[in-house]
């Protein structure tokens, strides 16, 4: 089994520079609704694009198409100019010559370079199950290059160009699978039981496979309960053990008798990962709610950690969710979903809480750059960075009657040069001379996350 000291740097290219300005955005009240801001509202969205079925979202290296997985299929997105997004292209029907019919609840993509993923489905479903891929060099055509077949629905996915790694959901081991894109097969599954057959005795419920991030020759999986574990494919066909970044102790969950309130509770419920190799970084969110109303549950963060050395991974800083007056599941939920993380910057989604933006060129001391949300007509899926401005989709997955579906552009606040932390009613804003700046290194950066 091969092993890491140091992971190896990703080489990013500058960061921007520049100054901010101040900006509002609505002020959650107690009942998690907002109010509107009494200062100039220079941080509301700058644009919105209805997109019905709207779930992950992806950005292409010079930032200036979105991608954006529909449940039918897979749209792409215009947003060379953010206050008006518009739709370019669509496919629909993806796998349709499969026996079992065209894939349905298709909720995850992935991009490397000009290459688009899309998997499905998310939830056991009728239709095809599998994966596809795109070429989008010409974003208004998706040119289907590959087709897989899979036994197991793919909730999550991501994507280096040639292989495919998904989650293997419905599989009795819950593992990582590869597929070889190229040749179209199988090349490699991993999983918590191959490492360690003990686990075995954890109840499967507290160990699903939920997500998996790819990041130069590491993937980070998250296993809920079971935690988040790294791995090293550098050999995408012979993957090995690196370490485990957190979780509870096999011995714990599996003397656990409720497991479907510790499935929903916190702590555990690692839900999804992001990974910045340049400065060894990982970050980890949960997603959790308060099951049963007696307040012992509710919304989590995400956890940021040092895994410059994978034999002494160290926990820097928690995010905390936003506020919330109902916990539950059908509530109103602030408890963190997808993020991206990367140049110093993390930008996240958190469902009716809005999305925010964090200054973590000190991971130990994460500092809010921007927040909006609105609780009661949008639920946040993912924010990803576009150019001169991040990008969130709005998702009635959950069953909210009153949120529309759809894309939103926002303001990208600066990283570099002295920035006003936000209060209530104020958020940084840097949109303009200093966001154009900060986006010059954008392409580098996505082609550099990548092999």
């Amino acid at each position: 089994m091969r092993r890491r000291t140091v992971l190896r740097s990703l080489g990013l290219g500058a960061a921007g520079m520049g100054v901010s300005t101040a900006a509002a955005h609505p002020v959650p009240t107690a009942d998690g609704q907002t109010t509107p801001a009494s200062t100039p509202t220079a941080g509301e969205p700058l644009g919105t694009l209805d997109l019905p079925g709207a779930h992950e979202l992806v950005t292409s290296p010079d930032g200036h198409t979105a991608y954006a997985a529909t449940g039918d299929g897979v749209v792409s997105v215009d947003v060379v100019s953010p206050p008006t997004p518009r739709i370019v292209a669509e496919r629909t029907d993806l796998l349709a010559d499969s026996e079992a019919g065209p894939m349905e609840r298709v909720q995850d993509l992935a991009l490397a370079d000009d290459r688009l993923l899309v998997v499905g489905p998310a939830h056991p479903a009728d239709g095809a199950h599998g994966l596809v891929v795109f070429d989008v060099s010409d974003r208004e055509t998706f040119e289907r290059t590959a087709a897989y077949e899979t036994e197991t629905g793919i909730h999550n996915c991501d994507f280096d160009g040639r292989y495919a790694y998904l989650t293997g959901n419905d599989r009795d081991d819950s593992p990582l699978v590869v597929v070889d894109t190229q040749a179209e097969r199988e090349v490699e599954t991993w999983s918590l039981l191959a490492a360690d057959e003990r686990w075995g005795a954890v109840n499967p419920v507290l160990r699903p496979i939920h997500d998996v991030t790819v990041s130069d020759d590491y993937a980070a999986v998250a296993y809920w309960d079971a935690g988040t574990w790294l791995l090293d494919i550098s050999d995408p066909t012979d993957i090995s053990l690196v370490a485990r970044v957190r979780g509870r102790d096999r011995e714990t969950l599996a003397s656990l008798d409720d497991v479907y309130t510790e499935n929903t509770e916190p702590p555990g419920n690692d839900h999804y990962v992001a990974i910045d190799g340049a400065a060894g970084l990982v970050a980890v969110g949960a997603e959790s709610w308060d099951l049963d109303g007696d307040g012992s549950g509710g919304p989590s963060g995400i956890e940021l950690f040092d895994i410059s050395d994978p034999a002494d991974i160290t926990s820097l800083a928690t995010i905390d969710p936003p506020a919330t007056s109902d916990p539950s599941r059908g509530g109103v939920l602030t408890t963190a979903h997808n993020f991206e993380l990367g140049d110093g910057r993390l930008y996240s989604a958190w469902y009716n809480g809005g999305v925010r933006v964090h200054d973590v060129r000190d991971p130990t001391a994460p500092r809010e750059l921007y927040r909006w949300r609105d609780s009661a007509a949008t639920s946040f899926w993912t924010a990803q960075r576009g150019d001169g401005c991040f990008l969130a989709t709005s998702t009635n997955a959950n069953g909210g009657s009153e949120v529309t579906p759809g894309v939103y552009t926002f303001p990208d606040p600066a990283v570099s040069g002295p920035i006003q932390t936000p209060t209530d009613g104020v958020a940084g804003d840097g949109f303009g001379v200093a966001a154009v700046l900060a986006a010059v290194g954008l392409g580098a950066w996505r082609l550099a996350r990548r092999r």
